[in-house]
């Protein structure tokens, strides 16, 4: 039970830390840069719209990972609650979790598309100077292009164990949270 508490405890740090440093970024920026006003037209439009569908992906996609670390599947889970003991049995919650699993590459295609689209239509150029913005396209770049040499069929086995080992990283998904929620708080204001 010892080393279930420390590992949760080591990413909750990490949230905090993260959490912490884009407080004083975010501080720093409103205070420094001058955010350009959004502009309201027809594709910003259609821009907001693709990053609410793109949150809602991320939301399934990160709801898988709640509920492997809920049913104790998965290494991710035995590393963070290696005595864990699930306290629900439910076939129900095992085949959604099935389901989840197998489409799962396709949600992160759309999603990775989505986002990347919500960037473009919302014009990166405006918005490159915050750090923020630069970070969570890499972020967005990095998880597609490492879960892509998961699924491609002729990647080598030790590309795909490393692109494994940093593409199914609980912290990166933690890190695009909260720069999108900070970056979009500054630009929102």
């Amino acid at each position: 039970m010892q080393q279930s508490i420390k590992n949760i405890r080591h990413i909750l740090i990490y949230t905090a830390t993260v959490s912490l440093i884009s407080l004083i970024y975010f501080i720093y920026a409103y205070s420094v840069h001058s955010i350009p006003e959004v502009r309201e037209n027809f594709l910003s439009e259609i821009g907001e719209s693709f990053g609410k569908v793109g949150l809602g992906l991320l939301a399934f996609i990160y709801f898988r990972t709640f509920m492997k670390l809920a049913l104790g599947q998965g290494k991710l889970a035995q590393r963070l609650l290696p005595d864990y003991v699930p306290p629900v049995n439910s076939s129900a919650l095992y085949c959604l979790l099935v389901w989840m699993n197998r489409t799962h590459v396709y949600f992160g295609i759309v999603a990775i598309a989505v986002i990347l689209l919500h960037i473009s239509l919302m014009g990166f150029s405006r918005y490159s100077h915050i750090l923020f913005f630069p970070a969570l396209l890499i972020l967005v770049i990095w998880q597609g292009l490492f879960g892509l040499f998961l699924t491609w069929r002729y990647s080598p086995a030790e590309l795909k164990k490393f692109s494994h080992l940093v593409h199914a990283q609980f912290v990166t998904g933690i890190a695009i949270g909260i720069f999108a929620f900070f970056g979009h708080i500054l630009i929102d204001d």
